[in-house]
């Protein structure tokens, strides 16, 4: 499931897990036998709750829990909470399948199944509820409501905190404000529902080590992928060969060889060259598509000839969500909303697709420093949506503030130097798997407990890090 959900590739999976465990009890002590630099917590995985309960049926979306199974289901997980789970997260969405391409088990979870896990968190009194649906994405109104009505039934029952994704998606580019309005009067109701955001539009990156790239879809292309970088970059620059890539491209993007899938790969004009450093105050107009055009080009010749920059390094950003309108006017409503709650960084997974992980150091840059005027927010607002508010939500109320007697974590930034670095693969995973990483600059010290564990983006080696079982309480 994680291999296809979050590309994440297998042989890591296989090679780098230690099976030291079975029960969500046994996980957690596993966790905290492992030393971290920074503090980590986990929920409940739905996915394989349903699964170890009820077998191989449980990874169907077309079966249903029985009585028994809903039983079993709400004992184990009251058994996590005890152990210090988090809470329990769930998917809801078409696009989280597995490496064999198979819908998620939990995709159409009934009522009664979701239910029996809001009043298994009701009863114990603790436990947050996280959960990604498609009604960000739907064109149906009926669905969009009957996800709705779930959504506000888990939060009346369970009385916990409830936290769902929300994205402007490109097909239904108005539906995220039903959302956040949906947060915004349970809210209303006393009911604490917070919308999951991002402060910057969610893509994918595509480039010659990418898990995919501007020419995937040509046959041509396809006969060379396999090289290693360097000979593929010389290959590439065949006149004949780039001929091939070229017509094989527009034929299967385009043409009467068209494929629907591949025409995301001719959309130029969603494309964008990510610089080093990146800058992620992203605009149509200064598209790859549009740039081309203004240098007189030809959209295709000029994103051929931008794969080959940086001996092939060269990425191309390209914004799926939090962009339909071609700018951030829509990013702005969403993070200033009194609703929002970060997250949706992706930040170790979609190893070769996405590198969001530094959204949070984006944020700090674009919205409070770069920008000027109304649309600047100011660098306090920023602080407190990336620390106390998550802080709160989770009833982590020993840190997110800069106080006497909670914890020291803290950032010290040069805030003229912070900056993201450009994005680059690195085959560090075990069995050589590849991910991508991104550094940054500006960030003095990072203190965690009190301890320096890295100065100017260097490791110290210190590891004060812990499990974070459950809530944490408010040292008196």
């Amino acid at each position: 499931m994680m291999e296809g959900v979050e590309d994440i590739p297998g042989t890591a999976l296989h090679e780098g897990l230690q099976w030291g465990w079975e029960s969500f009890p046994e996980y957690l002590d596993a966790l905290e036998r492992q030393s971290r630099t920074i503090d980590v917590g986990t929920h409940v995985p739905h996915a394989a709750l349903r699964g170890y309960v009820m077998g191989d049926r449980g990874a169907d979306p077309g079966e249903h829990p029985n009585q028994d199974e809903l039983d079993r289901m709400a004992e184990l997980l009251e058994q996590g909470l005890d152990a210090g789970a988090l809470g329990v997260s769930t998917s809801r969405t078409e696009r989280h399948r597995t490496s064999a391409g198979e819908n998620l088990g939990t995709l159409r979870a009934r009522e009664p199944e979701l239910m029996a896990l809001a009043s298994v968190l009701a009863k114990c009194g603790r436990g947050v509820f996280q959960f990604l649906s498609d009604s960000y994405l739907t064109t149906n109104d009926e669905f969009a409501a009957s996800e709705f009505a779930l959504a506000t039934e888990f939060a009346r029952v369970s009385q916990r905190p409830v936290s769902y994704t929300v994205q402007q998606d490109l097909a239904a580019p108005e539906r995220w404000r039903d959302l956040m309005a949906l947060a915004e009067s349970l809210c209303a109701e006393g009911l604490d529902v917070k919308a999951q955001v991002a402060p910057r539009p969610i893509g994918v990156l595509m480039g010659l080590e990418a898990s995919t790239c501007v020419f995937t879809p040509s046959r041509a292309y396809a006969k060379i992928a396999h090289l290693p970088l360097a000979e593929r970059v010389i290959a590439l620059r065949e006149p004949e060969l780039r001929r091939k890539i070229l017509e094989g491209h527009a034929a299967r993007t385009g043409g009467a060889d068209a494929f629907a899938g591949y025409a995301f790969f001719a959309r130029f004009d969603d494309m964008h060259v990510l610089d080093d450093p990146p800058n992620y105050d992203l605009d149509a107009s200064r598209s790859l598509g549009a740039t081309a055009r203004r240098l007189g080009l030809d959209p295709l010749e000029y994103a051929y000839d931008v794969q080959l920059q940086r001996e092939g390094r060269q990425l191309i950003y390209v914004p799926l969500f939090n962009f339909a309108h071609g700018n951030l006017d829509v990013v702005r409503e969403m993070i200033t909303s009194p609703v929002a709650l970060f997250g949706l960084s992706d930040a170790g997974a979609h190893c070769g697709q996405i590198c969001d992980g530094s959204m949070t150091t984006s944020y700090m840059t674009l919205w409070a420093r770069d920008r000027r005027g109304h649309d600047a927010i100011p660098i306090e607002a920023v602080v407190h949506q990336m620390t106390q508010r998550p802080a709160s939500h989770f009833g982590w109320l020993d840190r997110g503030l800069l106080a006497p007697r909670l914890l020291a974590d803290i950032n010290v930034i040069d805030f003229e130097k912070l900056d993201c670095a450009s994005p680059r693969i690195v085959t560090d995973l075990p069995a050589g798997g590849r991910r991508f990483l991104q550094a940054a600059t500006g960030y003095r010290y990072t203190i965690k407990r009190g301890s320096v564990t890295f100065e100017d983006g260097v490791s110290t080696g210190v590891l004060p890090g812990r499990l974070l079982r459950g809530e944490q309480p408010a040292p008196r």
